[in-house]
């Protein structure tokens, strides 16, 4: 791994009322592939994360983001990248989730589906926590 700085890349993590979360996998030709991950992607140079995250949510899923919640950041080495992931909790949007990258979408109380991108799988017991009042 080189020593250049980690990459920025905004997060969101839809959540419903009821505490449901929506989950993307990736699709083939990117890096972990078949993986589930919260919605996002890389902040562009000159961009906010907050911009970066609406931006990505209108080309993912096309919603718009009406609130985010800075949450959490974690940095996260993969084998390919190091990545700084900017977490918001975003509970208010526009739109349904579609998938506009050929990606499938789940909406998951309990997380059940499987693989989970390495990064994302730290963070679940704080986001149950968060959602549930329990770990």
């Amino acid at each position: 791994m080189s020593n250049k700085p980690p990459v920025d890349v905004a997060v969101g993590i839809l959540m419903r009322e009821d505490g449901d979360v929506l989950l993307g996998q990736r699709p083939e030709g990117k890096p972990y592939p078949g993986y589930w991950e919260f919605p996002g992607g890389k902040v562009e140079p000159g961009e906010s994360i907050e911009a970066a995250l609406k931006r990505e949510f209108v080309e993912e899923l096309g919603i718009t983001l009406l609130s985010q919640e800075s949450w959490c950041c974690v940095d996260h080495v993969y084998p390919h990248a190091h990545v700084r992931l900017h977490f918001f909790i975003c509970t208010r949007w526009q739109g349904e989730p579609t998938s506009r990258e050929g990606q499938a979408l789940r909406w998951q109380g309990r997380i059940q589906v499987e693989p989970l991108l390495p990064a994302t799988i730290p963070l679940l017991a704080w986001l149950d926590k968060r959602r549930f009042g329990d770990v």
